[in-house]
């Protein structure tokens, strides 16, 4: 899909890799942007930027996600792509983290995902053209050794954007699913702070939002299903297919070296 003349809504839109999107887009000819967030007067700066929709998102709420849909359309007509980027990093550590954060984590990064798609898809099917994507995680293919919680939730997102892709694509909504690892921002300073969380991610190097925003227009022209900013992250996706228990132990290895070595 060229996205030239398009209508396009960004939630998690106002920071990081949701506003360097919104500005790709722009540079790439979108009809009309929507600039979807929680915190609104950064919403309104980016949204002012491209002279779009600013809309205020509580991503894990079902009825603000209604309506977002609903204010895009009436202001923009039809929805062409929606970009459901918002995500929440969910809390460090293993079962024991709290069920608060567990909570927000599912609401957030794949509770959001489905209400988007089932109140957009019966209009999306029924002109036969869509395009739904969802940023995910390389954590969502591979895992992330600092955090069940993310780890779980962006398996989740994968998995529901892989279903959707089977049974929506041949009726014209296509479905993407955007999977970084180390990327410059807020998030990514959390995950640094466990030794073994920062040794997976520094292995696969860092790289700006606006790296993710040129692979994203690159994935989508070719409607492709994962799109992997980091080149690494498909032979690592490889190698685990291929051979689960030497990923494991090599990951088992990475976390107990990276340990050792905290002072």
């Amino acid at each position: 899909m060229e996205l030239a003349g398009r209508h396009v809504v960004v939630t998690g839109g106002a920071g990081g890799i949701g506003r360097a999107l919104v500005r790709r887009f722009a540079q790439e000819g979108a009809r009309a942007l929507v600039v979807a967030d929680l915190e609104i007067d950064a919403s309104r700066a980016i949204a002012a930027e491209v002279d779009g929709l600013a809309v205020q998102l509580d991503a894990g709420s079902e009825d603000s996600v209604k309506r977002l849909i609903a204010a895009a359309t009436e202001a923009n007509g039809p929805i062409d792509v929606f970009f459901s980027n918002a995500g929440v990093p969910g809390g460090m550590g293993g079962p024991e983290t709290q069920d608060a954060l567990w909570d927000e984590a599912w609401r957030v990064n794949v509770m959001a995902h489905v209400w988007a798609s089932r109140a957009l898809l019966p209009e999306m099917l029924e002109r036969g053209e869509g395009y739904l994507i969802n940023t995910a995680s390389a954590a969502g293919l591979l895992t992330q050794v600092s955090s069940l919680v993310y780890s779980v939730t962006k398996h989740a997102a994968v998995s529901l954007a892989e279903w959707m892709s089977i049974e929506y694509a041949d009726r014209g909504v296509r479905v993407s699913c955007l999977c970084p690892q180390g990327v410059r921002t807020q998030m990514l300073d959390l995950a640094m702070e466990d030794p073994a969380g920062a040794a997976a991610l520094t292995s696969g190097g860092f790289i700006e939002p606006e790296d993710v925003a040129d692979a994203v227009v690159d994935g989508m022209r070719d409607e492709r299903f994962l799109i992997l900013p980091h080149e690494n992250v498909a032979g690592f996706l490889e190698l685990k297919g291929a051979d689960t228990e030497r990923w494991l132990k090599g990951m088992r290895r990475l976390v107990r070296e990276a340990r050792a070595a905290q002072p």
